[in-house]
């Protein structure tokens, strides 16, 4: 079976069968997604994490779908109703929509009219309506036999009826019809929506809205299904119904008999009650999958830029989670995270006591020599940032920064948080989280459901449990990407670590807390239930900084110190360079000596000793601090101040299938629409910018609190 797997996912994927197996093998093994990806390059080709991701999905749906073509055989052959063509055709499915439509004629349904005739015994009469022969003799008569009051059969119209509610069923189920039906329906359906309630809402957009079918984009897909569901909207597909009873009538129908008439009549009610109504859920419901799909690799991907953010390091900072009655709550925290400082100050309305205020934070800033404040971007955040902006103004090496504080509140009010800081309200808690996550965003927010962080569109009406599997994926592999000092991180942040989990990740930390810091990766074999295939699959990823051994420092996995020790004796190094990093341009001498050559003489692949010459050139690498830096501001805008050609620079907060928010400094993010966003063609705006990115931006209108901005010839 697994080889039949890979034959179908090498073709789809476009790689080699043999690279699929060995990722098949890998994954029935129990290997971890990075654990693949970065320390078994030669067995899988290199391919990158996503990609790894996206066939272990399609493997799982491969695997279902033999396991549900299983489970239809065997009721089917239950019923005695198996034949070797449906067998045949069950067997060469290659999707779970085409074997529910084979096994639609056998399911067990809710009491129907079908089913009611058949009950009452119509279905002999039935099947000879169908066969339609030129010769037949009078309907009513033949029906007249199948007259049974006592079944509710009292005429022979009756008998009739009941013989062609079945037909229309059977049409209904007709598995090859509907194959045929859905791509023409797909093709030629036009959405509509019209008000359905006389509220005024915020989908008026659509009270008065048709477009082809195939034409409708994913984000009003979701607004649609959204209005609809809150009752605002009515819903409905208009279809090409006359050419759709055609094509069952060329299959069901043969003219020439009297019986015609009656199958007529009964493919028409087929389709009209029972199978365009089922086509339509199907149609939507597939529309709809396809959005969600589409939602939730826009959130993956917002996600995985916004905790790739690069690190504010070496600095102390100062945070300022804004309110309004109840003050600002205010933390001051050193370059390792260690809360210093806390305050509660009011410079906002109604207290306005911003004397006070200015005396406070100029204490802490002095006292603790912080060079960077933080404000969070919630309540009030306005009136704090022009205060801040004020500050600063007269207080020299001193800048501010806005950070997302979406989830804060999240963790602020979690069990996590209170082991934490259980000397703190939770306010303040919600302040040292946003100073720490400009500080550094992964390791904070790894503490946070990834729904709560708010980067994505219409998360709410996600399938909750494929969004949960999709960011965890990419937590997972922002996390083992970056690497985690085994020295510092928390028990959230070790538990996103391949092959740990938070059982493992809290005996990581308490074998720290007991034993004093680890000196070397070699120490986490004495942990608690950390056994050898959990150090295989985390060992990599974990740093030690200042050990005695420097490739504990590096990406290098202890499976290959070997191999990078006779690299180093190679070219007549030692670890001692390394450590210095005096190494000379080792890439471009491996290259001279022949890749291959080299890696045969260090005993591993070619993909493998490529990426430890890297770990070996940059110890203790962070991939995050080749990025651009958060970008720091000492001054404020206000919305007022906005000018229809002004140009200014802004930090994408999130990115949506239509554009992308910037966050250009007055409180209100400012729309890019995606045709505004680049002189050349463009299909989706993830192709111009990600979160994080900081972008030159014009102001093209202002409208209320609508800021239309625009990227092109800036």
């Amino acid at each position: 079976m697994p080889f039949e797997y890979a034959e179908a996912l090498a073709s789809e994927f476009t790689c080699q069968a043999k690279h699929v197996e060995n990722v098949i093998k890998l994954i029935d093994e129990g290997a971890t997604i990075p654990f693949i990806a970065r320390y078994r390059k030669e067995l899988h080709g290199a391919m990158d994490d996503q990609k790894l991701r996206e066939l272990s999905e399609r493997l799982q749906y491969l695997r279902n779908l033999d396991k549900r073509k299983g489970e239809v055989l065997e009721s089917i052959g239950a019923q005695g109703k198996l034949t070797p063509e449906l067998a045949a055709a069950i067997g060469a499915a290659t999707a779970l929509a085409q074997v529910e439509d084979l096994y639609r004629p056998y399911k067990q349904k809710r009491r129907t009219r079908a089913s009611v005739a058949r009950e009452q015994g119509l279905e002999p009469l039935a099947d000879w309506l169908l066969e339609q022969k030129t010769d037949a003799e009078d309907p009513l008569e033949m029906a007249s036999v199948f007259i049974d009051p006592e079944k509710g059969l009292e005429d022979a119209e009756a008998c009739l009826n009941g013989a062609c509610d079945i037909i229309a069923e059977t049409v209904s189920d007709d598995a090859a019809l509907r194959a045929k039906l859905k791509p023409i329906l797909m093709r030629e359906c036009t959405l509509c929506c019209e008000r359905a309630s006389e509220q005024d809402s915020v989908y008026s957009q659509y009270y008065e809205y048709e477009e082809p079918l195939r034409r409708v984009q994913h984000h009003r897909v979701l607004a649609i299904n959204r209005g609809e569901r809150d009752g605002f909207l009515k819903v409905t597909l208009k279809a090409p119904h006359d050419a759709a009873v055609n094509l069952i009538s060329s299959a069901y129908l043969r003219r020439g008999s009297p019986l015609s008439a009656y199958v007529e009549r009964a493919v028409e009610d087929g389709w009209k009650r029972l199978m365009f109504p089922s086509l339509e859920r199907e149609l939507r419901g597939g529309i709809s999958e396809g959005a969600q799909t589409q939602a939730i690799k826009m959130f993956s991907m917002n996600l995985k830029n916004l905790l790739m953010q690069p690190p504010v390091r070496g600095r102390v900072i100062l945070a300022v989670d804004p309110a309004y009655r109840t003050g600002c709550k205010c933390a001051v925290i050193d370059a390792t995270g260690l809360v210093l400082d806390t305050a509660v100050v009011y410079p906002t309305p109604p207290q306005s006591k911003t004397a006070e205020a200015v005396r406070v934070l100029k204490s802490l800033i002095s006292g603790h020599g912080v060079t960077v404040i933080a404000i969070g971007n919630g309540t009030a955040s306005k009136e704090t940032e022009i205060f801040i902006a004020s500050l600063v103004k007269d207080t020299p090496g001193v800048s501010y920064i806005m950070v997302n504080e979406a989830g804060a509140s999240v963790y602020s009010a979690s069990k996590l948080a209170a082991q934490e800081f259980p000397q703190f309200d939770v306010s303040l808690r919600s302040a040292v989280s946003i100073a720490r996550r400009l500080q550094d965003p992964l390791a904070e927010l790894v503490k946070i459901d990834p729904k709560s962080i708010g980067v994505g569109q219409y998360q709410h009406d996600m399938p909750p449990a494929q969004l949960s599997k999709s960011l965890d994926g990419v937590v997972e592999d922002c996390v083992n990407a970056v690497g985690v000092d085994l020295n510092a991180a928390s028990a959230p942040l070790l538990a996103r670590v391949s092959g740990l989990g938070p059982v493992i990740a809290r005996n990581v930390v308490a074998y720290r807390e007991q034993n004093g810091a680890y000196t070397d990766r070699k120490a986490l074999m004495k942990v608690s239930k950390l056994g050898a295939k959990a150090f295989e699959q985390s060992a990599g990823f974990l740093r030690v900084h200042g050990g005695p051994n420097v490739l504990d420092d590096t990406s290098v996995h202890p499976e290959s110190y070997g191999a990078a020790k006779k690299l180093l004796a190679y070219f007549d190094l030692t670890l001692d360079d390394v450590k210095r990093g005096k190494l000379p341009p080792l890439l471009e001498w491996i290259a001279e000596r022949g890749e291959a050559a080299v890696a045969c003489e260090c005993g591993v692949g070619v993909h493998t000793l490529t990426d430890i010459a890297r770990a070996l050139l940059k110890p203790g690498r962070d991939p995050r601090d080749e990025l651009p830096p958060p970008q720091l501001r000492t001054d404020v805008l206000d919305i007022k101040d906005l000018k229809p050609g002004m140009v200014l620079t802004g930090t994408v907060r999130n990115v949506i299938d239509f554009g992308a928010f910037v966050d250009i400094g007055v409180h209100q993010d400012g729309l890019v629409h995606i045709s505004q966003m680049s002189d050349r063609y463009i299909r989706h705006p993830s192709e111009a910018v990600k979160v994080g990115d900081s972008v030159d931006v014009t102001v093209l209108s202002v409208e209320g609190k609508r800021i239309s901005l625009t990227m092109k010839q800036v």
